[in-house]
């Protein structure tokens, strides 16, 4: 069975936020919109969003480095949100394992948020329903597209490249051969939910450099500037 996903590099992701700007731009118009913004400028803001990009520090300082690391629903093969919700609302589609909501069946009665390990569920308050991250499929499915456009709107905009889509189930997809080639792997796999998005780990890149490669032989700062000729009365002849 097919299964769509992303892969996301951690090693390049710069936490510009494109991706959740432009997630939130494409789906409040789109299928899985309107995407609710309650008090967007004041000092408690809340609003529905599919994506977001948390940004931490790791490791102890000085030696501290800034991760940025985005997030969205992880298409599971197990997804717990859907066997919890009453109504039958939360589905996995069996021709992609795309994980969506049927809003017309959703009483946002919140369990799949309650079941998700990763707290990928949002309450809509306008709507009052759950939603989530469709991997824009009403853009992926969408034939009268051209096929390199058809694509979630956070992988198009994505300036650095760091978000990969396709089919993991597919050895020689693209992002199949980076999860096997880079390390990538899953959030959380002992939940055993096996999440569909996999993440490739951030690499570290040394450059020696020699001792000798530090003192410049031209080092213009161990040149002795000529000093300029005295013309009429200089600042040490100035009586203070």
């Amino acid at each position: 069975m097919t299964q769509l996903a992303l892969v996301i590099d951690l090693n390049v992701c710069v936490g510009c936020h494109a991706c959740v700007t432009s997630c939130k731009q494409w789906n409040t118009s789109g299928w899985a919109g309107p995407l609710a913004d309650q008090r967007p400028y004041d000092q408690d803001p809340t609003g529905t969003f599919f994506n977001r990009v948390q940004t931490f520090e790791v490791g102890e300082y000085p030696n501290t480095e800034t991760v940025h690391f985005p997030k969205s629903c992880l298409h599971c093969e197990e997804p717990p949100c859907v066997p919890v919700c009453p109504t039958g609302a939360s589905y996995k589609r069996e021709d992609n394992g795309v994980v969506l909501v049927d809003y017309d069946k959703c009483i946002g009665c919140k369990y799949c948020s309650w079941a998700c390990p990763y707290g990928m569920r949002e309450l809509d308050e306008n709507q009052k329903v759950m939603k989530k991250c469709t991997l824009c499929i009403d853009r992926i499915t969408d034939e009268s597209l051209p096929e390199r456009e058809r694509k979630p709107s956070c992988v198009l905009s994505c300036p650095t490249d760091a978000r990969l889509f396709g089919d993991v189930h597919d050895p020689d997809s693209e992002v199949s051969v980076a999860i096997r080639e880079q390390g990538g792997y899953q959030l959380m796999p002992e939940w055993g939910t096996k999440p569909a998005n996999h993440y490739l780990p951030r690499r570290k890149a040394k450059i020696q450099i020699h001792e000798d490669e530090l003192d410049r032989a031209d080092n213009p700062l161990k040149k002795e500037a000529p000093l300029p000729a005295a013309e009429g009365e200089t600042l040490d002849d100035v009586a203070w």
